[in-house]
């Protein structure tokens, strides 16, 4: 009998949001259900979001597949995450990049983030408590980055710490409905594509 992540990845791929090998095979080594509350776990390969507390949720897993594969990550990148939450997006980009550094503003959440990765033995995912608007300039330019939370405008800051011809994905929008937004930065601008309508919680700064 198939696993409940298997379960989850046939699913995405027939809806057409896991198309990558290498991103389908990400979402094989890594069980959501280590990323979920305990009490949330028998609902852990369901296609939607999920709590985690102080009213921030684990994306559904058709976004975190659309997300991943528009960011078109390589092994030799460095991803900036704005948005811990679970700490289960960085824990599928983990076996796709270099290394993820990702901020989160609650420290529960970090926490609980870190406690995650853990358990998965994920090494490469360095989860710090902080203000995600300001970015995190310790370790610019990053080659990706990836907002988990909905912004009304993309923050300066991040995009001046993403490299050229770097990719940054975000939700874009109110507080009850956004658009994901990819952009790519070049040295003539940025180029902004629109991959259709999303709803994420809000980006809060201190």
């Amino acid at each position: 009998m198939d696993s409940g992540n298997e379960r989850m990845i046939r699913h995405l791929r027939n809806e057409g949001y896991l198309n990558t090998p290498k991103v389908i095979e990400a979402f094989r080594s890594v069980p959501r259900e280590l990323f979920v509350p305990e009490e949330a776990r028998r609902n852990a390969y369901d296609d939607y979001p999920l709590p985690i507390g102080g009213g921030q949720t684990i994306s559904a897993p058709h976004m975190v597949a659309v997300m991943t594969e528009l960011l078109e990550p390589k092994k030799t990148d460095v991803v900036l995450e704005i948005g811990a939450g679970s700490g289960w997006q960085a824990a599928v980009l983990a076996g796709l990049v270099r290394k993820v550094y990702s901020i989160e503003l609650e420290q529960h959440l970090a926490d609980f983030a870190k406690s995650n990765l853990m358990r998965a033995g994920i090494r490469n995912v360095e989860v710090l408590p902080g203000d995600g608007a300001r970015g995190l300039p310790a370790h610019a330019p990053y080659d990706k980055t990836i907002v988990t939370c909905a912004c009304g405008k993309v923050p300066d800051a991040l995009f001046r710490q993403l490299k050229v011809r770097g990719i940054l994905i975000a939700p874009v929008g109110g507080p009850w409905f956004q658009e994901l937004k990819l952009f790519r930065k070049m040295r003539t601008g940025v180029v902004e594509e629109n991959h259709g309508g999303c709803i994420f919680v809000p980006l809060r700064n201190k």
